[in-house]
């Protein structure tokens, strides 16, 4: 039975809001969270941790058809599809049960429900008054259509798409993004014909332009075809395909997913009546603390400006529940945050591609090294990944960092902690780097850009 009051209420358990409620709980506060679903909100149960877990199935195969190239003989490979998605539901039960462990570690309870803000400072779950110090909403995101389309049927969003009963023998995805092109790359390597459609001139159009050309080579190895400068329209939903026209041309497949963006799922919440402000694109407007325009009421994650990922959300909750019980805390600087894309091949990255470098008035120097000029892309079967460097020639500052390919997603951390530490790539490249690793590529790409490369 919920109690009548709390020092602090998250509605939302996803990464933002499971971490935040934590967080005030190891500070004293008497915390509760109020969750509509599962534990462990969308990210555990329908799209992060979901995808990782059926990707990691198609990189398990990819590496077995290539087994050959490292003297290895392995036959009557084939793909049991059920038994993909079975281990995904196991992930999914043991991350979620981990985390109703950690609620029931820290003393926070859990209130099953729709909870709604209300005038006088309350929070309303169903019949029930609950009155609370400080709130912090995490409630994530909802995802979009494209305009002329509803999802319904064969006509599906991502979360749908990582839990489909069968392995489609046609797949459509709208949307090269981080989400289209991981569904793209992990459909297509377990046996479907994948189309892939972006509306811009290039998949992943928010990396940097190098690494998406090669991330685009890499899936077109996999044998999907991609469109890009290309509009999906005429979209028609059947019993059991879905038909659509673009370029001039007619398609088909069993099923239609549309991963073309998410928006912040505010409805029901009752922001105007608690008087919670929106900024002009619909995102809760929300200061460096993560407070809102109301006092005591906090918002974090995909709620907010910002870029739409789980670690993201996860630091906005410790701020917001550190803010509440009166630590100091610093604003996180959005563009240092580390990307992280787990398509094949992975793209890992953080701050300013080369062309925004540009555009912001840097004297830019780059350094760009192959995976293939150090040992460690050689030896572990990965010539053709990237890093590069994008950093200003005056005082040697690190602006970001990009990678494509094995373990990209790992690597780029370095740079991350660099940045952080403020180092620049100078200090890259004067750092020891164990040999023979894929991480002497990041070296010589810090060297690359002090102008005294050795391998390359």
């Amino acid at each position: 039975m919920a109690e009548t009051s709390y020092d602090c209420i998250v509605i939302g358990s996803g990464p933002g809001g499971y971490v935040a409620a934590i967080r005030a709980a190891q500070l004293g506060k008497k915390t509760a969270v109020i969750e509509r679903d599962k534990v462990g909100g969308r990210c555990l149960n329908y799209a992060c941790i979901p995808a990782k877990a059926v990707l990691r199935s198609a990189d398990l195969l990819s590496e077995i058809r290539e087994a050959d190239e490292y003297g290895l003989k392995v036959a009557g490979v084939e793909v049991d599809y059920a038994a993909v998605q079975a281990r995904r539901e196991k992930v999914v039960a043991t991350l979620t049960g981990g985390v109703a462990g950690l609620f029931k570690k820290n003393n926070i309870d859990l209130i099953e429900g729709d909870a709604t803000l209300t005038a006088d400072g309350e929070i309303r779950v169903g019949d029930q008054g609950i009155a609370v110090g400080s709130v912090i909403l995490a409630t994530g995101s909802v995802p979009r259509a494209i305009p002329g389309v509803e999802f319904g049927g064969r006509i599906i969003g991502t979360e749908q798409a990582w839990a489909l009963p069968e392995l489609p023998a046609r797949l459509a995805v709208i949307g090269a993004g981080a989400s289209g092109a991981e569904i793209a790359s992990g459909f297509a390597r377990l046996g479907s014909d994948v189309l892939l459609f972006e509306a811009l001139e290039r998949v992943l159009p928010t990396e940097d332009a190098d690494i998406s050309r090669l991330a685009e080579r890499g899936l077109k190895k996999q044998g999907m075809k991609i469109f890009t400068n290309t509009l999906v329209q005429g979209v028609t939903s059947a019993e059991k395909s879905v038909a659509f026209s673009y370029a001039d041309e007619s398609g088909e497949a069993d099923y239609l997913v549309i991963a073309a963006g998410r928006g912040p799922d505010v409805e029901g919440l009752g922001l105007a009546e608690a008087g919670v402000q929106l900024d002009d694109s619909g995102l809760v407007k929300v200061d460096g603390a993560m407070r809102t325009s109301r006092a005591g009421v906090y918002a974090i994650g995909d709620l907010v400006a910002g870029p739409a990922l789980a670690h993201k959300a996860s630091d906005e909750g410790i701020i917001a529940a550190e803010d509440s019980a009166g630590l100091k805390t610093h604003p996180i600087s959005y563009v240092d945050i580390p990307r992280a894309t787990f398509c094949t091949p992975n793209v890992g990255s953080f701050g300013l591609t080369e062309d925004q470098a540009r555009e912001q008035g840097y004297d830019v120097v780059i350094g760009k090294v192959p995976y293939g000029a150090v040992g460690g892309g050689t030896v572990y079967g990965d010539r053709t990944g990237l890093v590069k460097i994008v950093g200003e020639s005056k005082y040697g500052e690190l602006l970001g960092g990009h990678i494509v390919g094995a373990r990209a997603t790992e690597l780029v951390q370095e740079l991350v902690n660099v940045r952080a530490l403020e180092g620049g790539f100078a200090e890259v490249a004067r750092t020891i780097h164990g040999h023979p690793t894929l991480s002497e590529a990041v070296m010589e790409a810090g060297r690359a850009a002090d102008g005294w490369l050795i391998h390359g």
